[in-house]
């Protein structure tokens, strides 16, 4: 009993500071998105498709911390600090070069690309493209964020990366607020206020891997070696990652076919899932974390007891918040809008969210086990057949379901939390109850 209550407060240490890191992010769209909204419709237009654009290729690029995480952990378990923080200056490396290459790539593609995403009216892809070209250089800022947060959960410490969240948000508010109105630059204003902000935390990030690396008496130069098995770590997470992406954009297709008042009702319902996974992803970032840890260091029992105690910590919290949704769903639509319709479709939807939270939580924290074993082949491939398995299901729903209205929602939602995830459940845990992913050492 002792030792599991230490080991939940060992996993609760790692990942209340990492809830409080994963929410920056959303707050950094969201006080831009409040700065330019008082600009006019057309530039909050301009910027909120801009950032589809960012945040689609920011998102593929989230094995940086992933992988970096528990190819640190894992040296740190095995008692080669020194070790560990060459694999952390490579992932920044990888980050770098990374950055660089998508940076370029969006300044020769901008205009074209987001005319193709529907931007037709010229007053919207022009502050789409002002707002795209300014964020290129904090892109590769952000990239090297991801690496920087990787490297300090890989060495258990995830109150740090909460600490450098905390203060670039602060200050990304003071500078747009003052390049936006101060000095008149508009959406441009927006865009590189928070580039300015992506930069600070990101030399935070390199100078503590600096200066932890001369107290090791690491260099800084890359391994190539180092960089190029992160690499290819991180290109089945892409996989992995480009996978969820593309079932998550299938529904949102289905969604737009039932007719804007299901759009809207699907977007609130994907919002307030995002939101929670926001909770659950901060568990499997403690996993992540503590598994690397452990298999460094050869304690396969205790591999796999946090397993179990994960597994039991994600189903709990599911049950927890599937009831709390199911309670409150008949006025949850208040919160978001008055339209009467929108609001039977989003209780539609929120049951069966509802429902399907403890499947959700098993999924997450079964999703960070194995991330933190560096299992990232079988993820990627476990995530092609889970697409192939939600395929006919959501075609199901797009051709034989009701095309408008309150059960249609309810029939998509279903597809997606219950069918979806149940399938990403079951590859999850089939891959758990064998032995074959726990590979000791390093």
């Amino acid at each position: 009993m002792a030792g599991e209550v230490r080991l939940g407060r060992e996993i609760l240490r790692l990942a209340v500071p990492a809830f409080g890191a994963l929410i920056a992010e959303p707050l950094f769209l969201l006080a831009d998105s409040a700065i330019i909204g008082h600009l006019g419709v057309a530039e909050l237009a301009g910027a909120g498709l801009a950032t589809t654009v960012l945040h689609t290729a920011v998102g593929l690029m989230v094995f940086l911390a992933y992988s970096t995480t528990p190819a640190v952990a894992r040296l740190v378990g095995a008692g080669r600090p020194e070790k560990a923080l060459a694999a952390g200056r490579d992932g920044l490396w990888l980050a770098g070069v990374l950055g660089v290459i998508l940076a370029l790539l969006g300044l020769w593609t901008a205009r074209p690309l987001l005319a193709t995403l529907g931007a037709s009216d010229e007053a919207v892809l022009g502050f789409a493209a002002e707002y795209l070209l300014w964020s290129l250089p904090g892109l590769v800022a952000m990239l090297l964020v991801f690496a920087g947060t990787g490297v300090l959960r890989g060495f258990q410490d995830t109150r740090t990366p909460l600490v450098v969240a905390g203060a670039g948000f602060g200050i990304n508010i003071v500078l747009n607020w003052i390049l936006v109105y101060g000095m008149g630059l508009s959406v441009a204003g927006s865009a590189l206020g928070t580039s300015i902000a992506q930069w600070l935390m990101a030399l935070v990030y390199i100078v503590m891997v600096a200066r932890r690396a001369s107290r090791l008496g690491v260099r800084m130069v890359p391994d190539l070696r180092g960089v190029v098995s992160l690499a290819q770590v991180g290109s089945w997470l892409m996989l992995r990652t480009a996978s969820m992406r593309l079932a998550i954009l299938a529904t949102v297709f289905v969604a737009s076919a039932q007719g804007a008042v299901n759009l809207a009702a699907h977007q609130l319902t994907m919002t307030i899932f995002s939101f929670l996974a926001f909770a659950l992803d901060a568990l499997a970032i403690a996993a992540q974390a503590m598994i690397g840890k452990e298999l460094g260091a050869h304690q396969l029992g205790k591999v796999r007891e946090l397993t179990r105690t994960m597994m039991r910590w994600g189903l709990g919290f599911g049950v927890i918040t599937g009831v709390f949704l199911a309670a409150v769903s008949p006025w949850a639509g208040w919160l978001f809008t008055p339209d009467e319709r929108v609001h039977q479709s989003l209780i539609a939807a929120l049951l069966v969210l509802a429902m399907g939270q403890p499947i959700a939580g098993l999924v997450f924290v079964l999703d960070g086990v194995l991330i933190g074993a560096g299992d990232a082949r079988y993820l990627a491939l476990a995530g092609v057949v889970n697409v192939l398995v939600y395929a006919p299901l959501l075609l199901g729903v797009y051709f034989l379901g009701p095309h408008e209205g309150p059960w249609a929602l309810f029939w998509l939602w279903l597809a997606f939390g219950i069918g979806y995830m149940s399938a990403r459940a079951l590859t999850l845990g089939w891959r758990v109850r064998r032995d074959d992913w726990m590979v000791a050492g390093v």
